[in-house]
């Protein structure tokens, strides 16, 4: 008994030995990136984070247009008119260090992800490794496109409102350095991660939290927490929650079908175990 209580407290450790080195390589992959990020300082700065606060910015391009087509407000064709200012000693120095470390994280996401199915994989059944097979690929991709919506979509128009918005003539807008990475950053990483619901339905379906009729049943509060998630990370204007709402709701739908496809693909599984 003793021995065998050994056997499996190494085996423990072993796997805890293991977890480690998989961080670490994800960890220096994101280390290795973020300091290339931090020599690319003026591309990453003056042309990705500045970006949405230029009057020729796409987005703000294209909801010109529209608006011009429209008859609505032109708010959008002058773009946000604010300056952006430092006032640490060590405030851009600061922010060129956080900038360039979740710089290395969105752009090291594949490589992380992989090291942490290497790390998973190895505890699932032959079946199921091919079940998920094309896992990192669709999880990155998702995870990217999230960023983008984020970065095209949301910081522009939270920026532009934001930035325009007074409650007096006498108040400028100056705006923190900090507080304008934090705005772009949370709106990129935000979106980025609640673009990942699909790949998050998988695999609570494949536990059995989570089933189609689940997902249907609380579709209307699911509705209500899509709203309030939008609401949090848009500016307070209907338009603008709108935006956001349509997508998350696209991809909850998408979810709904994930989860049933996986239920039906465990239902042949164990017709054929039966029959075999």
């Amino acid at each position: 008994m003793a021995d065998q209580s050994t056997t499996q407290e190494m085996s423990f450790l072993d796997h805890l030995e293991e977890l480690r080195w998989h961080l670490i390589r994800a960890t220096l992959a994101v280390v290795i990136i973020g300091i290339l990020a931090f020599i690319a300082k003026d591309f990453i700065f003056d042309t990705i984070l500045f970006g949405p606060k230029r009057a020729e910015f796409p987005t703000y391009r294209f909801f010109c247009s529209v608006s011009q087509t429209l008859g609505l407000d032109e708010s959008f064709c002058e773009g946000p008119q604010f300056r952006i200012q430092s006032r640490q000693m060590a405030g851009q120095f600061s922010a060129h260090i956080w900038t360039s470390i979740w710089a290395g994280f969105i752009l090291a996401f594949p490589y992380v992800l992989y090291e942490m199915w290497k790390f998973i994989s190895p505890g699932l059944y032959e079946n199921e490794r091919k079940n998920a097979r094309g896992f990192i690929f669709i999880a990155s991709l998702l995870f990217f496109s999230g960023v983008l919506f984020g970065y095209y979509i949301i910081s522009p128009l939270s920026i532009n409102f934001l930035a325009n918005y007074q409650v007096s003539e006498e108040v400028f807008n100056d705006i923190d350095l900090a507080s304008y990475i934090g705005t772009v950053r949370a709106s990129v990483i935000a979106c980025g991660l609640i673009f990942e619901l699909p790949i998050i339905i998988y695999f609570l379906t494949k536990v059995g939290l989570v089933t189609p009729e689940i997902l249907r049943k609380y579709r209307k509060i699911a509705l209500v927490l899509v709203l309030i998630l939008s609401a949090i990370i848009t500016p307070p204007d209907v338009a603008s929650q709108i935006v956001v709402a349509i997508p998350v709701l696209i991809l909850y739908e998408i979810s709904i079908f994930i989860s049933k496809a996986v239920l039906k693909k465990e239902e042949r599984q164990l017709k054929k175990m039966k029959n075999g």
